[in-house]
């Protein structure tokens, strides 16, 4: 006979387990059914696990950690590689993605989105080819290169640009709004030609060769329409449902689109992560970005040792690099700080101000050659006069 739910609450109560733990325990009993008896068995059996898996008392979990990650490391290649087979968009993987993680670089060297789609109803953006491409096109940024040809007309001092009909139609954008877009970006008269179709003209405010040639040069770095820095989006069919992937990464703004799902679409920017999302979420971001790094090359690391490395990056509510500008230059030892990175300058630094080394890391007490304090190193054994210890147990006899 399966147990009821009042009958689990009471007896995982008091287990020592993290909340997630007894979440998923309770939710996986109440679903296949088990008696009282099982569910003894099963919370026995968890418990083992459970001691297994925790780390002795003064044990050196940051310095595992640190070889864990660090150890693989030199096993991964430095090199940039098609995406999930999209020949189009490229990412970085292998040892440099590694770094960028944990230096928390502001922009990766390839920043990428991969844009889930709402699948609500049967005829949803995620199983309709039409609406994925339609909703890529406003996305991607458009610039004049995509629609058009620029022709520079030096002896009449002016641009003529001559737009593609079809190109127009694909990105659904109309003469008029190229138009109005040049206006608001450049400043100067634009017009559209009356004896050609789909021809615009562009004259500088004044008649310069110079000036031309700097609104030549200016007229390409105008984004007509979609998202700045969306270089390409690619529509990949994965299963049943359409994904987009992006060469260029906007979180904050792709999630104004109608037709993103917000809960399933990421980047691999954890900065950009961390702005709009949270610190949080900027921490499972680099759990999850470690891992699939480590992961593609073949390696696999205990994700308590990833979790870690995430958790001392964020514990003070934003991102920080481990490195000297980060992590390992904020630590409160002179000599720590030291053994990182420029320590001619931490130590003279430090003798000026007068600082003075608790001696109390790993780092520090290598250096002047004292037992750390993990381990045995931490543990002080207290020796008693026979006359005292003799004392004692007579009081606890009495």
């Amino acid at each position: 006979m399966s147990i009821s739910k009042a009958t689990i609450d009471s007896m995982i109560k008091d287990l020592p387990f993290p909340s997630n733990v007894l979440k998923v325990l309770k939710d996986d009993v109440i679903e296949v059914g088990v008696s009282k008896k099982e569910m003894e068995e099963i919370i026995e059996k968890i418990m083992e696990e459970y001691e297994v898996s925790c780390i002795e008392p003064c044990d050196a979990a940051g310095v595992i950690a640190a070889q864990s990650i660090g150890e693989p490391g030199t096993q991964m290649t430095m090199r940039t590689f098609h995406y999930a087979g999209v020949a189009e968009i490229n990412v970085t993987l292998g040892l440099p993605r590694l770094i960028e993680i944990v230096d928390a670089r502001k922009i990766p060297s390839t920043p990428m989105m991969t844009i889930a789609l709402s699948k609500e109803y049967p005829n949803d953006y995620a199983y309709d080819r039409e609406k994925t491409r339609a909703l890529a096109w406003e996305i991607e940024a458009t610039k004049i290169d995509h629609i058009a040809d620029v022709t520079t007309d030096l002896s009449q001092m002016k641009l003529i640009i001559d737009l593609h009909e079809k190109a127009m139609e694909s990105r659904n954008i109309t003469i008029e709004q190229v138009k109005e877009k040049f206006n608001e970006e450049l400043n100067v008269m634009v017009t559209i030609s009356s004896a050609i179709d789909n021809q615009i003209i562009i004259a500088p405010e004044e008649p310069s060769y110079r000036e031309l040639l700097q609104l030549a040069k200016s007229i390409h770095n105008v984004t007509l329409k979609g998202i700045e820095g969306i270089k390409r989006v690619v529509v990949r069919k994965e299963g049943e449902e359409y994904t987009l992937y992006t060469e260029g990464s906007a979180l904050n703004n792709v999630f104004q689109f109608e037709g993103v799902d917000k809960t399933r679409t990421s980047t691999n920017n954890i900065n950009e992560i961390y702005e709009v999302l949270g610190v949080e979420a900027a921490r499972n971001a680099i759990i999850k970005e470690a891992t699939d790094t480590l992961r593609e090359q073949g390696l696999t690391v205990d994700i308590r040792h990833i979790m870690l490395v995430a958790d001392l990056m964020t514990c003070d509510g934003e991102v920080k690099q481990i490195g000297r500008h980060g992590i390992s230059g904020e630590k409160a030892s002179v000599f720590a700080r030291a053994a990182f990175e420029v320590t001619v300058n931490h130590l003279l630094d430090a003798g000026m101000r007068g600082d003075v080394d608790k001696l109390e890391g790993v780092t520090e007490n290598i250096i002047v050659g004292q037992p750390i304090r993990m381990g045995t190193g931490d543990v002080h054994l207290i020796s008693r006069r026979k006359e005292e210890a003799e004392m004692k147990l007579q009081v606890e006899d009495e």
